[in-house]
């Protein structure tokens, strides 16, 4: 592994691309209808749909015939009819279908780019790749697992994918959460990694136990909470990070890389009931009553999260925009394993521009 890591080369992480042979979250499940709905993947712009059996399928968001949007048409049957003409495209992206096509006329043969998409827990994952997937997309069990509440809150930032990946990893910026922070006197005890993952194992105090029926309120009322020590793992399994809290919280955030200066991501929190022994033993559809009905519990706590970090992201980036031969000071030697990591990932580039 070290032989590997000494060949990678000091090429800016702010310049960086993203390995398309993995798996990318576009969308929520909830979010692809019959309806397209166009998204955008590493300046790759792809029309989403369901066809008539309800199987989600992804095009290159383009029409050949005079190169506009076909998430602006519409879904007929299984195909994918441009708004301009009406030309229509199949699931494989060949043209299918011109409404004024004469007798004597074959259809043009033109195809675009069709890809290959999975609906998993919930999201919409893409693998924007040109080889076939050799990995399956980061699994969130706890997305149907009746013990877990989960909240989804959306990040949109004007910047580079690392900026979001280097403070998730970075445990010391509790400091700017205040009151929203989950944790407190983060401390970086050791770091595993290879060239696919980076795993950072923190202790913490953490500000939410929950293990009586009332302690989900600590989610909502601060003064309710009271600190405890407990381990804080986070991990960026690439392209995605995950992290867990003592045995209380599971967050994941699923990227989208949009550009070098764009960043989407889903930011999931679930927490635990597994406590609650009691309520394992209640009929199902009462316990998925349970959890649909605390679906979104955090979400004030999430958002507000999300709007602290956006901000600092942001300015970040512009800095570097101003001035991207100024140094950095770093301290926390996790986020030296994550610049490792993503110049590693980016090396293994297959027909996908860099950001260069």
């Amino acid at each position: 592994m070290s032989s590997v890591f000494e060949t990678v080369q000091s090429r800016d992480v702010r310049q960086l691309g993203i390995n398309p042979n993995h798996w990318y979250v576009v969308a929520r499940s909830s979010e692809v209808t019959n309806q397209p709905v166009g998204v955008v993947i590493w300046q790759q712009a792809i029309a989403l749909y369901r066809d008539s059996s309800g199987k989600v399928h992804a095009l290159e968001d383009r029409c050949p015939h005079r190169q506009v949007k076909l998430s602006h048409g519409q879904v007929v049957g299984n195909d994918l009819e441009c708004a301009y003409h009406g030309w229509r495209f199949d699931a494989s992206g060949e043209c299918a279908a011109v409404p004024y096509l004469a007798e004597n006329q074959k259809l043009p043969n033109c195809k675009i780019r069709r890809y290959q998409v999975k609906e998993q827990d919930g999201f919409i994952w893409l693998f924007p790749g040109n080889a076939e997937p050799s990995i399956e997309p980061l699994g969130l069990p706890e997305w149907e697992h009746l013990n877990y509440i989960a909240t989804v809150s959306v990040i949109n930032c004007n910047a580079h994918y690392s900026y979001l990946i280097e403070n998730l990893m970075d445990m010391y910026h509790g400091h700017l959460h205040q009151d929203l922070q989950a944790w407190a006197s983060a401390a970086l005890q050791d770091i595993d990694e290879d060239t696919n993952r980076v795993d950072a194992h923190y202790t913490a105090q953490s500000y939410y136990k929950i293990d009586k029926i009332w302690s989900i309120s600590q989610l909502f009322f601060p003064a309710l909470r009271r600190l405890h020590p407990e381990p804080l793992d986070v991990s960026y399994v690439y392209p995605h990070w995950v992290s867990t809290l003592g045995k209380d919280f599971k967050i994941y955030c699923l990227l989208c890389p949009i550009s070098a200066t764009q960043t989407k991501a889903y930011l999931i929190h679930f927490t635990s009931l597994n406590a609650f022994w009691r309520l394992h033993k209640l009929p199902v559809w009462f316990r998925r009553f349970i959890k649909d009905s605390l679906f979104g519990a955090a979400q004030k706590l999430l958002d507000g999260l999300v709007i602290q970090d956006v901000k600092m992201i942001e300015e970040e980036q512009q800095a570097y925009l101003q001035n991207p031969d100024r140094r950095n000071y770093e301290l926390n030697r996790a986020l030296v394993s994550v610049q490792r990591l993503m110049r590693i990932q980016a090396q293994k580039i297959d027909n996908f521009s860099s950001a260069d």
